[in-house]
């Protein structure tokens, strides 16, 4: 849940900063932040309450290009808004579908627990990276079955997430080991499971998140070692289907050098995306709140559980034009 005391402006900013970081919880979080703001508007008609919202949705989906659970959150709570409908009548249908997609979104990641500590065998050693509500929730859930695994967490420069990934399953009492991310490769013939969560799947199965996570990937399809994603449906991106590319958002250089080291490298220039893409061929499973599948199957969840027709993808083709 949001700070009920946050305005729009001030949960735009805290998405935007990364006080607010995973995507399942910018998802919720701007959810959260719409209700909210839909109930502080007061409008004269139905039209100036939809201008109000989509001014709220734009600030919003703004904030974070590369995580498609925002803009998918939005897009899932302002559908109501399209009904011609009397204005008390579509605030209450706004507030029922914000409530209902947060307490969703909440439920999948307990059901991709459930489905994903199947895979998890007794005994396993499984690595992680970055700080996936998801793909914890697997490996809580099969520590909580009895299982007796353990877990390499990473660093995950340059935020470090990874520091709260290990005070998690540190709490939990998993035996852990935290390593930079550069060791990889070291400890990837230790691993039996790499388990990671998604900010982004394209139609053909590709999987967008924390950088860092591509050689993680290359390193376990080398040493034959299966690499499980687990995401809630409303990560895969629609758009893609029309050939539309998800934007690898890039950071301040800031995160890398602080400003007065940077000022006294003029001709040194830091480069700092936050994500990367993970070919499907590299993923040996996919792990949704509606079951597991095979990346390949992803066009699936588009189709099936974020509700994109045919028409809605051309439609979206011509207002995002070439």
């Amino acid at each position: 849940m949001i700070d009920a005391d946050m305005t729009l402006e001030e949960t735009a900013e805290g998405i935007r900063t990364m006080e607010i970081r995973g995507a399942g919880r910018i998802a919720r979080a701007a959810v959260e932040a719409l209700e909210a703001h839909a109930g502080g508007l007061r409008p004269a008609t139905l039209e100036e309450f939809r201008a109000g919202m989509q001014r709220a949705a734009d600030l919003l989906v703004a904030t974070r290009p590369t995580a498609v659970s925002l803009p998918n959150a939005v897009r899932n709570v302002m559908r109501t808004l399209e009904a011609d409908v009397p204005l008390a009548d579509a605030k209450i249908a706004f507030h029922e579908r914000a409530q209902a997609f947060v307490a969703s979104s909440i439920g999948a990641v307990a059901r991709i627990a459930e489905f994903g500590a199947r895979h998890i065998r007794d005994g396993d050693v499984v690595m992680t990276h970055c700080n996936s509500d998801a793909a914890l929730a697997c490996i809580i859930a099969a520590h909580r079955e009895g299982k007796a695994i353990e877990v390499f967490a990473t660093e995950v420069r340059p935020r470090g997430q990874g520091l709260v990934t290990i005070r998690r399953l540190n709490d939990e009492g998993i035996r852990t080991n935290y390593i930079v991310d550069a060791a990889v490769r070291s400890f990837i013939n230790e691993v039996d499971l790499v388990i990671v969560g998604a900010d982004a799947i394209t139609v053909s199965g590709a999987v967008v998140n924390k950088i860092g996570t591509a050689p993680i990937a290359l390193a376990a399809h080398e040493a034959r070692t299966n690499v499980v994603v687990a995401a809630e449906t409303y990560k895969f991106a629609p758009l893609t289907t029309l050939g539309d590319l998800i934007p690898i958002e890039e950071r301040a250089p800031s995160e890398v050098l602080s400003d007065e080291i940077a000022a006294a490298l003029p001709h040194v220039r830091v480069r700092n995306p936050a994500f990367d893409v993970t070919p499907a061929e590299y993923v040996d499973l996919i792990i949704t709140e509606q079951g597991a599948i095979p990346p390949s199957m992803a066009w699936l969840i588009i189709r099936d559980y974020l509700g994109w027709s045919i028409e809605q993808f051309h439609q979206a083709g011509d207002r995002t034009g070439p």
